[in-house]
């Protein structure tokens, strides 16, 4: 049911006052806005968008009003090498009309601009029709005229000054310059601050502030005679829907020392022999796997051959021989799809459609099940799942860019046992432990890859005897998963995640967590990376 400016603004009469207060009728959010509190200015303006869109001729209107905040801290040894804090406001009206899209956006947040861009979408839709090979249908979702949703965060990490997160920066840098044939390092602190307003003509009016704190450290170490350079990444430390408690607690000052030593002990590790290996994944790897081999395939758009691009289409095709009948991997082997993880960076209260954060199975029991799906999509396979809601997959980075099917966080559930890294080892008698992710490709289907890492350690007899380089393993994805023979619990649970992950065409970034413990694959191929 949809909600009138009437009865919206019964309770909230200061609406008209607040637009007439700024210049030009202009929204006035200034640069550190409050969060987490109502503003009338911003649902009026809501409400105006679509009652315009409405008479105009829309069957389904929205709008999307965003102020994105982000804030980087670089630096290099001694020194401040970066310093960026940049601020964007607008909006982004959808119009569905007769099943064909329109999208139109603006930067000047006032009601005669909002009143332009709205008849402007429905104008869009309607010669978009002309193009239309199959009409647009929105799978049903219920209104939301109150929703509110802020991630959990302790402190607000733009209320910090700046010199205290150099401070913070410098003093790990010295502690990994302190390591004997450490000889650079860089670490960073980047912050983004998502504040969105979303309206629909089914009654939604829902403000989100969503929070994104990635600190980062890489240490290169040299050898004396200048033959051999090693990297150590802080990959243990993942970007998280967090505030800058998650900076604190990362304690990047006090495991810098760690890092540089393994960056130096990798000048002296032996070179791996090639073969096939039994593979103990600790999941500050693992992860980056999962998305590359789980994540992007069961998007449903690429699997439709609808989109291809930065990651392709997908082996996953086509659904009706997919859905329930495909085997992913063992038994035990069980992929969520999730969107209210809390701290992982796709966690929300509700996605860019209004639709209501979702967790459900993407591969149970070993066998794959559903994809990731939008209103728009989830009826192209409704007969195949006998679902006819969207899991709330929709996003957008920006204000000026449309939503679209973006992967929710997608983690592998901790197996009933609870391994930890160390029984894994104890467990094999030949094999490689991998730690922290490195350089990787896939193919365009998703199904042909090559992984790195960071550190690796050879396995003998249940135990590691000493460290390896140039490791990279291969393989086809159904092959890999296939071959998980062990997989870990609760304890070694670990949530990593990448915050810039592209799609689209003009290119929108994603942030998306992934959690696994760590699993054993056995007969992996090997490759020395240095041949």
């Amino acid at each position: 049911m949809s909600i009138t400016r009437r009865e919206f603004l019964k309770d909230t009469s200061l609406a008209a006052a607040m637009l007439a207060a700024a210049p030009g009728g202009e929204l006035a959010i200034g640069g550190s806005p409050t969060v987490g509190t109502a503003d009338t200015a911003v649902k009026e303006l809501c409400l105006v968008a679509l009652d315009t869109a409405r008479t105009a001729g829309a069957d389904y209107a929205d709008i999307r009003v965003m102020n994105v905040r982000r804030q980087t801290v670089s630096t290099r040894g001694n020194r401040v090498s970066g310093l960026s804090d940049n601020q964007s406001l607008g909006f982004g009206i959808r119009a569905l009309v007769g099943g064909a899209w329109g999208f139109v956006a603006s930067k000047h947040t006032n009601r005669s601009e909002c009143q332009r861009v709205a008849k402007l979408a429905v104008e869009q839709a309607k010669i978009n029709q002309g193009a239309m090979r199959r009409p647009v249908s929105l799978a049903a979702v219920s209104g939301f005229p109150d929703g509110v949703w802020r991630s959990p965060i302790q402190t607000d990490p733009f209320e910090v000054p700046i010199e205290d997160k150099i401070e913070l920066l410098l003093a790990a840098n010295e502690e990994a310059l302190r390591v004997r044939g450490a000889r650079f390092v860089n670490s960073s602190m980047s912050f983004v601050r998502e504040e969105k307003t979303f309206g629909s003509t089914e009654g939604s009016i829902i403000e989100q502030t969503i929070y994104r704190s990635i600190p980062f450290l890489t240490v290169t170490a040299v050898a004396s005679d200048r033959s051999d350079f090693q990297s150590r990444s802080s990959t243990e430390i993942a970007a998280m829907g967090l505030g800058y408690e998650h900076v604190v607690s990362s304690d990047l000052e006090g495991r810098a020392g760690q890092w540089a030593e393994e960056a130096v002990q990798k000048l002296s590790a032996k070179s791996v022999e090639a073969g096939p290996y039994d593979l103990i994944l600790d999941p500050t790897n693992l992860f980056l796997t999962i998305h590359e081999t789980i994540g992007h395939p069961t998007e449903l758009d690429r699997a439709m051959g609808y989109e291809a691009n930065y990651a392709g289409t997908s082996f996953l095709a086509p659904p009706e021989e997919m859905i329930g009948k495909l085997q992913y991997g063992p038994e035990f082997m069980n992929i969520q799809g999730d969107r209210t993880q809390l701290g992982a960076l796709a966690t929300a209260g509700w996605d860019d459609e209004g639709v209501p954060a979702d967790s459900w199975p993407i591969v149970k029991d070993g066998t794959f099940v559903d994809y990731q799906t939008t209103r728009e999509q989830v009826g192209w396979i409704s007969d195949l799942t006998d679902n006819f809601r969207s899991h709330g997959c929709s996003y957008s980075s920006s204000w000026d860019s449309v939503q679209f099917q973006r992967m929710p966080n997608v983690s592998l559930v901790p197996g009933e046992q609870d391994l930890v890294l160390s029984d894994l080892i104890q467990a094999t008698d030949r094999g490689i432990v991998i730690k922290g992710r490195g350089s990787y490709s896939i193919d365009q289907q998703r199904y042909n890859f090559q992984f790195g890492g960071q550190v690796f350690y050879e396995v003998l007899g249940g135990k590691i005897v000493g460290m390896l380089k140039d490791v990279a393993y291969q393989g086809r994805t159904l092959d890999f998963w296939r071959s998980m023979d062990m997989l870990g619990g609760p304890r070694g649970y670990f949530l990593g995640g990448t915050p810039t992950d592209g799609k689209g065409q003009p290119t929108q970034a994603n942030a998306v967590s992934h959690g696994c413990p760590p699993a054993r694959f056995s007969n992996v191929d090997v490759i020395n990376t240095s041949r």
